[in-house]
């Protein structure tokens, strides 16, 4: 075997089985290899990000990684934003990056960069160039490792060419699987003890903690002492919907995460981080717990959140509890001028079983997650790295890891073009995979942050870096020509119509919802001053308030 062939031998033993692809000369000799596996599957991306979106979104849904492979340094810069919203939300993917042989490396040729330290960004803990074919599949045990361990990362491997087409390679025996650590007696005394003070007390979930059997042990608890359930903002992959326990996400807006964290004594952290703004803010704290209250951390990332769970149900006695659980609760079908409420709506009434919920849309799914939370039960994946392109790329890995669910993707106009080439391999692939594109011709949510961060007043030419008129995108038109069978609408009943459409035709399909900005000219207006107003209003008001802006 050369290089190449033992990697690929190696991968697929160790239950790689997927890998992604934006190839360039250095790796013509991994792309050859490919066909010596038959059990590796190779999906090709028209853009790197793409390759690394599909993989982030794979593995939150296969609970394994699958590989990339880009093309030099540049290849992994143009993929670095979705591997900066993998590495933030904890999903492993093994990185392989094509290099120069190593002997030309010295010539300084026009594509010669510093890979290891582009690298580092998205791997801090793994990046390693393998310098011998002899020792490559040994670095590649050692890749998989660091990758599916927890929490899971993006571990980065770097493939010089002259690695990969060097005879002598031998492939390595797949490395063991390691069960992560529930959480040790003490720390499961110290959260009985403050659940059991009679004071306000939340858990935070994250993570795997977002899964059937840690939300039901969560639930448990919550339902015998009164603990309020929340889960982070942006869920690397939530289970929820009818027959799961209902759980409350903490707000994007720092103002109304701070209106649901008022009052606690106690925050208990399960597999996830104490909460803080997603930016910083003019006279704003960025920490987002209240004054006061107390943090402790059950289980961290690296930690069994289902099994400290269930420890903890044990020592407080709850193991027998009813948990409270979702009842099922379509909202009714939409009529009339469509607007993004109503494509929300139109997909909690008609949302099938066992789909996978991909939510990309910014300001216009502000009501999704309410419209949908009673809808036939679902795995909902959100912007964890807040670096958007993610939704269509993700919505193809999810695909290919689950070819018999439905996966329905609600993107926003601006982030669609991101990585808008998703569209073609979707087509390639033959993926099912529904599109909702939300055309509202504007970058929105800047709009919303141009007035929070108090800029001032923007005139014509910083309005126009917001707005995407001028022309307007035609998405349909896009998506048809890339092979895509597409519908435009901007009725509620040309919506639904084409959704029921798309849901009982398997394939790709894109709808393009033309709706108005959700957050119009005057609610902008409005919204500072709701906002600035929380601190000194009655509990009962800012609940109330938080729950208008988001349910």
């Amino acid at each position: 075997m050369n290089g190449a062939q033992a990697l690929m031998k190696t991968l697929a033993d160790a239950g790689v089985e997927v890998c992604f692809s934006n190839p360039g000369t250095s790796e013509m000799h991994f792309v050859a290899a490919l066909d010596s596996e038959p059990r590796m599957r190779a999906v090709l991306a028209l853009f790197e990000g793409v390759a690394t979106g599909a993989a982030d979104g794979y593995a939150r849904m296969a609970d394994k990684p699958a590989a990339t492979l880009l093309h030099l340094g540049c290849g992994l810069g143009n993929g670095l934003a979705n591997l900066h919203n993998a590495r933030k939300g904890k999903v492993p993917v093994v990185n392989i990056v094509g290099d120069h042989a190593t002997y030309h490396v010295k010539f300084d040729a026009q594509l010669q960069s510093d890979i290891e330290t582009v690298a580092r960004n998205v791997s801090p803990n793994f990046v390693r160039t393998s310098s011998t074919t002899a020792q490559l599949s040994q670095d590649v045990v050692d890749a998989i490792v660091a990758a599916r361990g927890l929490p899971g990362q993006v571990a980065t491997l770097i493939l010089p060419a002259d690695v990969s087409w060097g005879e002598g390679g031998v492939p390595c025996p797949p490395p063991p699987m390691v069960a992560p650590p529930a959480a040790g007696d003490e720390v499961i005394a110290a959260v009985a003890t403050a659940i059991r003070s009679g004071t306000q007390v939340a858990m935070l979930l994250g993570g795997r903690a977002l899964r059937e059997p840690a939300l039901l042990a969560a639930a448990r608890i919550a339902q015998q002492h009164g603990v309020r359930l929340f889960a982070e903002t942006f869920p690397t992959r939530m289970e929820r919907g009818a027959g799961l326990p209902p759980v409350e996400r903490i707000a994007y807006m720092a103002e109304l995460a701070s209106v649901q964290l008022t009052g606690h004594s106690h925050l208990i952290l399960v597999d996830t981080k104490s909460p803080v703004s997603f930016f910083a803010y003019p006279g704003k704290k960025s920490d987002l717990v209240p004054e006061g209250c107390e943090v402790i951390t059950l289980a961290s990332p690296s930690q069994d959140a289902a099994g400290s769970l269930e420890k903890l149900a044990q020592a407080l006695d709850a193991t027998r509890a009813t948990p409270a659980l979702q009842h099922f609760l379509r909202p009714s079908r939409p009529r009339g001028r469509l607007n993004a409420a109503k494509v929300c709506k139109a997909v909690g009434h008609l949302l099938p079983e066992n789909a996978i919920l991909i939510d990309e849309g910014i300001t216009s799914t502000l009501m999704l997650a309410a419209l949908t939370a009673g809808a036939p039960r679902h795995d909902f994946i959100t912007l964890t790295g807040g670096a958007i392109g993610q939704g269509l790329p993700n919505a193809v890995g999810a695909a290919v890891a689950c070819p018999d669910r439905p996966v329905i993707a609600l993107i926003g106009d601006g982030t669609a073009m991101y990585t808008i080439q998703s569209l073609w391999t979707m087509a390639r692939e033959k993926l099912d995979v529904t599109a909702i594109i939300f055309n509202n011709a504007s970058y929105s949510v800047l709009n919303v942050e141009l007035d929070r961060v108090g800029a001032e007043q923007g005139g014509a030419k910083a309005k126009s870096q917001l707005d995407l008129h001028g022309p307007v995108l035609d998405f349909a038109r896009l998506a048809q020509g890339m092979g895509v069978h597409a519908a435009r609408a901007d009725s509620s009943e040309a919506f639904c119509k084409a959704f029921e459409y798309a849901l009982a035709h398997r394939g790709p399909h894109l709808i393009e919802a033309v709706v108005p900005e959700a957050l119009n000219r005057t609610k902008r207006k409005v919204l500072p001053w709701l906002l600035k107003s929380l601190p000194n209003l009655p509990q009962g008001a800012a609940q109330l308030i938080k729950r208008k802006i988001a349910p």
